[in-house]
């Protein structure tokens, strides 16, 4: 799983996606393409853009709902929040050792 979202998050325009769910999330195709080229300057197709947001589907970083005939699209950081305990887990404090005393 972590693969599927370390390559999610290695294109730029997928972090950009996402950069815009952040904004505002529950957006549809159409809204993201828009949000793409007035921000971005990015003039993808929407094909291009509905590949992007498979991918980070499948990762988990991104989930739909219909409502219906329209699909949202909401981020979803609990992938990113399970890498991130991976290697910055829960920190114990360490308790300083008492100092050694000589007899």
């Amino acid at each position: 799983m972590a693969d599927d979202v370390f390559k999610a998050l290695a294109d730029p325009t997928r972090r950009r996606i996402l950069d815009e769910l952040t904004d505002r999330n529950g957006q549809t195709l159409f809204e993201i393409c828009g949000r793409l080229v007035t921000r971005h300057g990015l003039g993808l197709s929407r094909q291009a853009v509905s590949q992007h947001l498979a991918v980070l589907e499948t990762a988990g970083l991104v989930s739909t709902r219909r409502e219906g005939r329209y699909k949202f699209h909401d981020l979803d950081t609990a992938p990113l929040e399970h890498i991130v305990t991976r290697w910055l887990g829960p920190k114990t404090p360490q308790t300083p050792k008492p100092p050694e005393s000589t007899p």
